[in-house]
């Protein structure tokens, strides 16, 4: 009877190294595979991935000895005239919705 306990013992512990093992491998399938454990993907804008692309061009040419790229991304520029535009509609985004409030 003895040896039935310690064999069951040792196959109790088997699987629970098994368990943990096993743990393992999904979490690292998961890290390889991009992706959370809900299954969703993070999001990264183009001008992030531009970024990160731009880096490591960056490391390759200062790896290979060649000149090194600028990693800054070009930005778009608006003319004054737009700017007042935009502000002035935003003013009147504003006054529309204090006065919705006030109302309530």
């Amino acid at each position: 009877m003895t040896n039935f306990t310690s064999v069951l013992k040792q196959l109790e512990q088997e699987r629970t190294r098994l368990t943990s093992q096993l743990d393992r491998l999904n979490n690292a399938l998961v890290a390889l595979n991009g992706r959370s454990k809900n299954g969703m993907r993070r999001a990264i804008s183009a001008a992030g991935r531009a970024r990160i692309a731009a880096a490591q061009r960056a490391r390759w040419a200062k790896l290979k000895g060649r000149k090194v790229v600028s990693i800054t991304a070009r930005k778009r520029t608006m003319s004054a005239a737009g700017r007042r535009r935009v502000a002035a509609a935003q003013r009147a985004r504003w006054v529309a919705w204090r006065k919705a409030q006030k109302k309530n």
